[in-house]
């Protein structure tokens, strides 16, 4: 049955954006009729994201009862990801409502999702009670047994009995790594007196597990908001429509507006859950806190007191998440911290809120120079296509931030550059169509196709070219979205050689983010924050046509890549929307085109006769070996012999990311001059050129720059 057609939204407006980016404004008019029903929270949220979804979702998937069952299925992976807690007598319970979602949905009745939750409510304190149980024990490692470690192939338990026993496993099996671990740990011991027993070690083993376990239950299980539970189910009906179409929570929201503009309001500490407080793992550098040199990694944070309460707020057994809403907040306002120390003692710590920028997410050059050719080269490492939309005073967007660093690198005399979008999920769409624009004159970047019409074409107007010579773009399999659009386009231009994985993701769809809490009448302001749905409005094709869903971007230079040995990309992911074509907008290609057939001639001469590369490619093959051997011994004697023989196997390629390149690798002299006198910017800087120095990749690209001179 098709859901609800009555609707409940007044006049607004949407942000439309591509994978988390591009930003158009449309008036949207609803008629509200809504407040009449039933007006839960829980009710409001799941009718306005139906009623978008169905309106505006690119290929919107008929509601009936085969939708039912790809939500229940899609319910249950999220439900209980690891089987850790329902059993097979618990799925036929839930079985009987796997084709009445459907009609769930528009009757505002939850009879699934309120099973669902009497039965974790039920089974969660169980398992507790088993790992308790369990760890208390000394574990037999000499048995046969043996422990399938991949979820997907194992069935859910039949029963209670044998959930306790996969429980038991699993928690042989960590329990026997940390035993392998302390036994390796001790090996070069030459103190008698500090070689632990065999059941020291398996105690102390299980310790650890025992403590793991109370951590995650306590912080992502036990601690869990009913917002965070009802999310859930409501994403499993939004992932039917495609993987990417999302409800996020408020804190989620605040979460993904930091993400993508790489700055946020608090302190800049990192934390974790450890025993029920929350533990400090790292200090951003330039932050409050890591200014202030008060706060020290490995705190523990107990109490959290604003400016304006007498009183602080006890955190502990807190979720996280809640934690960390506590602590951030508006710039300027303090924040008092009771911490405590490995050495028992207890400290007050007041800090000043500030604007938090992550540095690591921005966009940062290089100067590499072979020394067999004495060609510079200019790399650019950019993590994402990042863009502050809320356009605060210190907020920066990528594509102005690489044409900075252009400018850097010519003034360095580079003979070509080099854009690494190995790690770069995505971001802005208007952010990739300018950073295209800098290295042609005018033309299309990519087009964008809504699910009826014509395709929009967006283009670069400007006829400036920020750099002309010669171009590389290196990608991964993780390589997605506003990634793929630039690699695209610049292939179909035949501006740059595309080097890497042999494709890169396949996200080929762009979303729109709808605040929920515009849609409300004023009747049900009351109900605020609602939070937001990031949707899939449109897809986006490359300019010669072809879409980069699924298929992504083929590489013109194939080089080895451990990713792609993993089933990470679009095609492996449920609901993905289909490769379509649309008709090629109208451009031309570089004045000078790149030859890739003699480039890929040459690339492939050179690598073949690479021992690095020899390396690289037997350490794929051994990748995929491991990946697919998921059932795991239980016996010490024999996890030993497969962990040495590992060893043997992966100690052949540690010389891979030990070996230091040929290549002279040096920060710009404009950066060299703003670092000045900042160890820690230099320290940092100094790191990032190191790393960069073990990278073969850089090596190789550095050679196709100088053969397309």
């Amino acid at each position: 049955m098709k859901s609800s057609k009555k609707s409940f939204f007044r006049k607004t407006k949407v942000r439309l954006f591509i994978p988390a980016t591009l930003i158009i404004l449309v008036s949207t008019s609803l008629l509200y009729s809504f407040c009449k029903q039933r007006s839960g929270k829980n009710d409001v949220i799941l009718q306005m994201v139906m009623q978008l979804a169905e309106r505006d979702h690119f290929n919107p998937p008929k509601i009936d009862d085969q939708f039912s069952g790809k939500v229940f299925d899609a319910y249950l992976k999220k439900l209980d990801p690891y089987k850790w807690f329902l059993t097979r007598e618990d799925v036929r319970q839930m079985e009987v409502y796997k084709l009445q979602i459907d009609d769930q949905i528009h009757n505002n009745t939850y009879q699934l999702y309120d099973l669902a939750g009497k039965l974790l409510d039920r089974r969660i304190p169980e398992v507790q009670g088993y790992y308790r149980e369990i760890l208390s024990q000394p574990f037999d490692f000499t048995t046969g047994e043996t422990w399938e470690a991949d979820q997907e192939k194992r069935n859910w338990p039949a029963n209670s009995a044998e959930l306790k026993d996969s429980w038991r496993k699993e928690l042989k099996s960590r329990t026997l790594a940390q035993v392998t671990n302390g036994l390796k740990a001790q090996e070069k011991e030459t103190d008698p007196s500090k070689i632990k027993s065999m059941d020291t070690l398996e105690f102390q083993a299980r310790k650890k597990v025992l403590k793991s376990l109370n951590d995650i239950f306590l912080n992502n299980l036990v601690q869990q908001k009913p917002e965070g539970k009802f999310s859930l189910y409501v994403n499993a009906i939004m992932t039917v429509f495609d993987p990417h179409t999302i409800y996020n929570t408020p804190f989620a929201k605040e979460d993904f507006d930091m993400r993508i503009s790489g700055q946020f309001e608090g302190i800049g500490a990192q934390l974790t859950p450890s025993d029920g407080y929350a533990k400090v793992i790292m200090l951003l550098p330039g932050s409050p806190s890591w200014l202030q040199d008060e706060l020290k990694v490995n705190d523990l944070i107990t109490k959290v007191k604003q400016e304006n309460e007498a009183e602080p707020v006890d955190i502990f057994g807190m979720s996280l998440d809640d934690a960390v809403k506590l602590i951030r907040g508006k710039k300027g306002t303090k924040v008092t911290l009771t911490v405590k120390r490995g050495d028992g003692s207890t400290h007050e710590i007041t800090i000043t809120r500030a604007v938090v920028i992550d540095e690591e997410t921005y966009a940062k050059s290089a100067v590499l120079t072979d020394p067999a050719t004495n060609i510079r080269v200019g790399y650019i490492d950019l993590p994402s296509f990042y863009v502050d939309f809320k356009k605060s005073e210190t907020g920066r967007a990528s594509s102005d931030d690489v044409a900075k660093e252009i400018e850097k690198l010519k003034t360095e005399g580079v003979q070509g550059i080099i854009l690494d979008l190995r790690s770069n999920l995505g971001g802005s769409l208007p952010d990739a169509v300018k950073m295209g624009g800098l290295f042609i004159n005018t033309g299309p970047i990519v087009q964008i196709k809504s699910n009826s019409g014509m395709p929009r074409v967006d283009s670069d107007d400007d006829p400036s070219v920020q750099y002309d010579g010669p171009f590389v773009i290196l990608v991964s399999s993780i390589s997605a979205s506003a990634s793929e659009i630039v690699a695209a386009a610049m292939q179909d231009y035949q501006r740059a050689v595309i080097m890497g994985a042999p494709q890169t993701f396949g996200k080929g769809t762009v979303q729109a983010v709808a605040e929920l809490d515009a849609y409300l009448p004023n009747e049900m302001t009351g109900l605020r924050p609602m939070g937001s749905l990031l949707l899939t409005v449109h897809k986006y094709y490359r300019i010669n046509g072809g879409a980069t869903q699924l298929k992504g971007v083929t590489s013109d230079i194939v080089l080895p890549d451990v990713y792609s040995e993993w089933k990470i990309g679009e095609r492996f992911e449920d609901n993905c929307l289909p490769w379509t074509t649309v008709s090629p907008a109208k451009y031309q290609v570089w004045k000078k085109p790149v030859p890739v057939a003699a480039l890929q001639k040459k690339s492939r001469e050179r690598t073949a006769k690479s021992e690095s590369f020899k390396l690289l490619n037997e350490q794929v093959a051994l990748v995929k070996r491991q990946r697919d051997q998921t059932e795991l011994t239980l016996n010490l004697k024999t996890y030993q012999q497969e962990e040495e023989k590992r060893k043997e196997e992966n100690k052949r390629f540690e010389e891979i990311s030990k070996k230091l390149t040929a290549l002279t690798i040096a920060a710009p002299r404009a950066d060299i001059a703003e670092m000045k006198d900042d160890t820690t910017k230099i320290a940092r800087s100094n790191k990032w050129l190191k790393d960069l120095n073990r990278d073969i990749y850089l090596e190789e690209a550095v050679k196709v720059i100088g053969d397309m001179k």
